[in-house]
C-alpha cells in the first residue's frame, strides 16, 4: 500500500481518502500496524453529518443508479409495525459512529482524530478549513476568498483567486434532491440515532447539535 502512494518531499504530506475506512472494522488495526512500523503519526480526519440525512442522501445516491430498489421507508425496518430499525443496513449502520469511533479509539488517541461537521462544512468551509490546517500543522492559505456558495447545487465551490481558471465544484452525483420520505419514518430514525450521537458528544467532547438542527425544521 506504501508502495503506490506518491513521494513525499520534505516540507509535503500525502494525504490518502478512504470514507469506508472509518467503518471497516479492520482498518485500525491495519493503519495502526503500519504506523508503527514506519514511525508514521497516523491523522484521521473524519466527516460527520447529521445521520439521518446523510442515510437519506445514501439512499438517494444508491436509487440514482439503481432505480428499481425497494422505498427507503421498507429498506430502513426489520419490521415496520413493530418500529424495528434495520441497523445492518449500511446506510443506517455507517451514522451510527460512536460504534465506530470505539474501534478507533482503541488504536489510537482522540487526539490523534479530527471531526469535521458535514454541516458546517457546507455553511462555513473556510472556518472548517481552518481547523483541517491547524491540525495538520499547516499554514492557514486556505481561506474564505477560495469560496463561494453555489445556489444550484446547495453546495460551497473551490476557487483560486490567483487564477481565471473555473472553480471546483461537486460533480452530477452531489446535490441531488431527496425523494420526500414519511415523516413517521424520519421520527423513528431520529429516536433510533439520539441515543448513539449522545455517546458521540461525549466521547469526542463535540456536541454537533444534531437533535437542535431537527427541531428547527
Amino acid at each position: 500500500h506504501r508502495n503506490v502512494m506518491p513521494k513525499t518531499l520534505e516540507g509535503q504530506i500525502t494525504m490518502e481518502k478512504t470514507p469506508s475506512y472509518f467503518v471497516t472494522n479492520e482498518a485500525p488495526r491495519r493503519i495502526h500496524s503500519m504506523a508503527k512500523d514506519t514511525k508514521l503519526i497516523v491523522v484521521l480526519i473524519v466527516v460527520v453529518r447529521n445521520p439521518v440525512t446523510r442515510a437519506i442522501s445514501d439512499y438517494t445516491q444508491t436509487l440514482s443508479k439503481k432505480p428499481e430498489i425497494p422505498t427507503f421507508e421498507v429498506l430502513a425496518f426489520k419490521n415496520r409495525t413493530l418500529g424495528l430499525i434495520d441497523a445492518s443496513w449500511s446506510a443506517i449502520r455507517i451514522g451510527i459512529y460512536a460504534l465506530h469511533l470505539e474501534n478507533w479509539l482503541q488504536y489510537f488517541p482522540l487526539s490523534q482524530i479530527l471531526f469535521v461537521s458535514g454541516e458546517r462544512l457546507i455553511t462555513d468551509p473556510a472556518g472548517e478549513m481552518a481547523k483541517v490546517q491547524d491540525f495538520l500543522g499547516l499554514k492557514r492559505i486556505v481561506t474564505e476568498k477560495h469560496f463561494y456558495f453555489n445556489k444550484t447545487k446547495g453546495f460551497p465551490c473551490l476557487k483560486k483567486p490567483e487564477d481565471s481558471s473555473a472553480p471546483r465544484c461537486l460533480g452530477k452525483s452531489k446535490g441531488r434532491t431527496h425523494p420526500k420520505i414519511d415523516p413517521d419514518v424520519i421520527h423513528r430514525l431520529r429516536k433510533f440515532y439520539k441515543p448513539f450521537n449522545v455517546m458521540f458528544y461525549q466521547m469526542t467532547g463535540q456536541d454537533f447539535q444534531w437533535e437542535q438542527e431537527e427541531s428547527d425544521k
